[in-house]
């Protein structure tokens, strides 16, 4: 049955116009075809998370409590989906030092377009096959907060939802990086359709990155023009700092975009479209 819904989750990406954008005579894709991995709800990675993010990080349970009531979730399962971005976007950001492209702005100021409609499409198909489900991201439950230790953060994490339904380990950047590198958008949904979860192929939270594993990397470092990457990680207030920086707001008035986004970390690192390495690394846990 899992092999029929990533079937049907590729399918459903493939068949969004939202997932299109004109250049000059050409229609060109944001992103290529999704990768979809299955955790458990009561994997107890959720409350380990919950334990080491802080208490305000929502398990399965809350989340999808919130929206059918107390005790809906005994058994379910949460798939994360991975939108890998396309080549002609990665190769038009790879060039830029200090900003994003013009073509990188217009992913992120329309790629969440397509994202949305493809995450609806999946509780659709859901529900199609008589299960409840939910995206995290349209709970009442879900929000934008700050914290002493990690500022502008979310209490539900994509990027740890994929971790734990085997699609990739953390870097240096904060970012995940799956078999199709870093550059990427992830959503998930949570459903009570009880399904086999896939087998993890990593064991440490950093495995997939050459910095932890080898002290033989640090691109991620020099390609952040907001200094918000150093040795000691990723630094998500500076980031957000930079993003709304007067330089940025120029930049979006000249691309035509209320939002640019940034992502150089993302493009011109060995990490960008691959794993570069899968060695062991123990560190704790790592929030938004």
């Amino acid at each position: 049955m899992k092999e029929q819904i990533v079937r049907k989750i590729i399918d459903l990406a493939g068949s969004l116009s939202s997932n299109r954008w004109r250049s000059g005579d050409d229609l060109l894709a944001y992103f290529d075809e999704p990768l979809v991995g299955f955790a458990s709800v009561n994997d107890p990675l959720f409350l380990k998370y919950k334990q080491d993010i802080g208490e305000f990080y929502l398990t399965p349970q809350e989340l999808f409590e919130e929206e059918f009531g107390s005790g809906a979730l005994s058994a379910g399962t949460i798939i994360s989906v991975i939108l890998p971005v396309s080549e002609v976007l990665l190769q038009s950001n790879r060039g830029q030092s200090g900003f994003p492209s013009r073509e990188w702005a217009q992913l992120s100021a329309y790629g969440g377009q397509y994202a949305a409609e493809l995450r609806s499409s999946v509780i659709a198909y859901m529900n199609q096959l008589g299960h409840r489900a939910i995206a995290p991201v349209l709970s009442l439950k879900w929000k934008t907060l700050q914290v002493p230790s990690n500022a502008h953060t979310t209490n539900w994490s994509e990027r740890h939802a994929a971790y734990a339904a085997g699609l990739g380990t953390f870097s240096l950047a904060g970012a995940l990086i799956s078999k199709r590198g870093i550059a990427h958008r992830t959503f998930s949904v949570i459903t009570d359709w009880e399904l086999e979860p896939d087998k993890r192929p990593y064991t440490g939270l950093y495995d997939y990155c050459l910095y932890y594993n080898s002290d033989s990397c640090g691109a991620c470092v020099s390609r952040c023009s907001g200094g918000a990457i150093t040795a000691r990680g990723y630094n998500n207030e500076l980031c957000y700092r930079h993003n709304r920086s007067p330089q940025y707001m120029a930049l979006r008035a000249e691309y035509g975009v209320e939002k640019t986004g940034c992502s150089l970390c993302q493009t011109k690192v060995p990490c960008e479209k691959s794993i570069p390495v899968q060695k062991r690394s123990d560190r704790g846990l790592v929030g938004d």
